[in-house]
C-alpha cells in the first residue's frame, strides 16, 4: 500500500493566522504614531481583514462557561450529602438525564454553582434556603411542585397564609421518614403546631393515628383544599375531599355513601361532624354527646318553619317518654340514621 503525503493547506492554520494577526496589529499602531509611513496602512488594513476571516470562528470567539457546573462538582465539598442524595426523589432528576441544567440535582434548587465553587464556597453566590424569606422557598418549590394537583390550593391555604412553607414541615436532605421527605414521623410533625388534637387523639374513643393505622393526611390536605359541598361551604381545616368531592369519612365508611332514597338531611347538608367528632371522644362510636337522645334532640326539638313541608325539625313523638330508657337509644329502632332505602324514619 502506498501512503501518500496529504496536500499542504492553502490556508493559515489557527495558530499561524492568530501569530500572523498579532503582528499586523503591530504595524497599524506603529503606522498610527508614526513609526511607518502611511502608505502601507491600507495594504495593513485590507491584510488584517483577510487573517481575521482565514481565522476560525471558534478561535477568534471562544463561548462563554456555562454557569452550570452538575451536581458532582458539588459532592466534592458536600461529601455528606453526597452518599445519601442517590436515595432523595430529587435524584431522578439526575439519573433520567432528562431535565435541562437549571432543573437537574442541586443546581435545581440552589442556582448555578459555578460562581460558587471558583470562589471555594461563598455563600452569597449560591441560593441559600436559610436565607431566603417564607415567599420566596414557597416559589422556588413550586418551580416544579405547581403542576400537581394536590397543590394547586397551596397559595391560598391556612398553612400559607400562617407563613408555614415547605421547610418548616419536609428536611429535604435529612428525612428520616420513607415518604414525602418530612422532618419526623407525621403525626409527631403535626402535633408540633396542633396541641389539642394530640389530646383529642388520647381519648378512650378514636381514629388509631397514633397506632399507625391511619395517617393526618389520609382526611387531611396540607396543602390546601377546594371548597367542600357540605357545612354549607365553610372550610373545614384542610380536609381533603374524596370520591366526587365527598367527606374523607366515605373513604373507609362506604356503607354510609347512599345516595339514598331516604336521606337524612343533616348529614348531606352539615356532615359527619354535626353528631360526630371525628379525631377522638369521651363517647362510643366518636358521638359528641353520652347518649344518643341528647344528641338528636339538638335538631329534633320542633323548632324553625324550614325544609321541605315548611314545618322545621320535627320533634319526637308524644308516645316517646325520653325518661324511659327504651327510648334514650334512637338508634335502636331508627337503625338506618345515615338514609334509607326503604322507609322515611329509617327504621329499617
Amino acid at each position: 500500500m502506498v501512503l501518500r503525503r496529504k496536500p499542504a493547506s492553502p490556508f493559515p492554520s489557527s495558530a499561524e493566522a492568530l501569530q500572523l494577526s498579532a503582528g499586523l496589529r503591530v504595524i497599524v499602531h506603529s503606522t498610527l504614531v508614526g513609526q511607518v509611513k502611511p502608505v502601507f496602512l491600507k495594504a495593513a488594513v485590507l491584510l488584517a481583514s483577510l487573517v481575521c476571516a482565514l481565522v476560525p470562528a471558534s478561535a477568534q470567539n471562544k463561548p462563554a462557561k456555562s454557569p452550570y457546573i452538575g451536581s458532582a462538582v458539588c459532592f466534592g465539598c458536600h461529601t455528606a450529602l453526597s452518599q445519601q442524595f442517590f436515595k432523595n426523589p430529587h435524584y431522578i432528576s439526575v439519573a433520567t438525564k432528562k431535565e435541562t441544567p437549571d432543573n437537574t440535582g442541586c443546581e435545581g434548587c440552589h442556582g448555578p454553582a459555578r460562581a460558587h465553587a471558583e470562589s471555594l464556597g461563598k455563600k452569597s453566590l449560591i441560593i441559600a434556603f436559610s436565607d431566603l424569606s417564607k415567599k420566596q422557598i414557597l416559589e422556588n418549590c413550586l418551580r416544579c411542585h405547581s403542576n400537581n394537583l394536590s397543590k394547586a390550593n397551596i397559595q391560598r391555604s391556612i398553612h400559607t397564609a400562617a407563613d408555614v412553607v415547605c421547610n418548616d414541615c419536609h428536611s429535604i436532605h435529612k428525612s428520616p421518614e420513607p415518604r414525602y421527605l418530612l422532618a419526623k414521623k407525621q403525626n409527631e410533625l403535626c402535633y408540633g403546631c396542633h396541641g389539642s388534637v394530640r389530646a383529642q387523639f388520647s381519648m378512650p374513643f378514636k381514629h388509631r393515628v397514633n397506632e399507625g393505622v391511619m395517617t393526618c393526611s389520609d382526611c387531611h390536605n396540607s396543602h390546601g383544599t377546594f371548597a367542600p359541598d357540605w357545612r354549607m361551604g365553610a372550610r373545614p381545616r384542610l380536609v381533603d375531599q374524596r370520591l366526587g368531592n365527598e367527606e374523607p369519612c366515605l373513604r373507609c365508611h362506604t356503607e354510609k355513601r347512599g345516595p339514598f332514597v331516604f336521606e337524612h338531611a343533616s348529614i348531606r347538608v352539615e356532615g359527619c361532624e354535626s353528631c360526630h367528632s371525628p379525631h377522638g371522644s369521651t363517647n362510643a362510636k366518636l358521638l359528641k354527646r353520652p347518649v344518643v337522645f341528647t344528641m338528636c334532640l339538638e335538631c329534633h326539638n320542633g323548632a324553625g318553619t324550614f325544609g321541605r313541608q315548611n314545618n322545621g325539625v320535627p320533634s319526637q313523638s308524644s308516645s316517646h317518654n325520653l325518661l324511659d330508657p327504651r327510648y334514650q337509644k334512637c338508634t335502636t329502632c331508627h337503625v338506618r340514621i345515615h338514609g334509607s332505602n326503604s322507609d322515611p324514619r329509617f327504621l329499617r
